[in-house]
């Protein structure tokens, strides 16, 4: 996972680049299939996650570590899930939300840190279908 500052939004294939949109993403062939074009997370969620990690002794997660395809600044974790089923714009990008990114083992596992999964219950992002191709680029607004 790369900090980038601009990505390539393609309907009906992901971010140009990306694992998933090259079909090589750990849960590419789940079944039944999933829409996995893009993976949003809340900075807020991230941080708590990691407030209550550290207030325990463990280890806190970097933003890179969480793999998510995007992280929204100033939105919380509750409002970020509530656009589940609804559409929405990443800058001039339409998206709709399918489902919660539900807490798996892959990201511990992958940064050897533990507690992933009770730390990010319900911070764990949303998944999305990309409606429009099209950049999005850092600092781009969620509406």
């Amino acid at each position: 996972m790369n900090k980038r500052e601009g990505a390539r939004f393609m309907v009906g294939a992901g971010i140009e680049g990306d694992r998933y949109a090259l079909g090589i993403g750990a849960f590419s062939g789940s079944i039944p299939a999933k829409i996995r074009d893009v993976s949003l997370i809340a900075l807020t969620g991230i941080e708590d996650a990691n407030q209550e990690l550290e207030a325990s002794g463990l280890s806190a997660y970097l933003a890179s570590e969480v793999r998510r395809n995007i992280v929204i600044e100033g939105m919380s974790s509750d409002d970020l899930n509530q656009l589940l089923g609804k559409e929405f714009s990443l800058g001039l990008i339409r998206l709709r939300a399918t489902e919660l990114c539900i807490p798996c083992e892959r990201p511990a596992n992958l940064s050897e840190k533990s507690n992933f999964l009770s730390a990010f219950k319900n911070r764990g992002g949303i998944r999305a279908q990309i409606l429009d191709s099209g950049e999005v680029r850092v600092g781009d607004q969620l509406k």
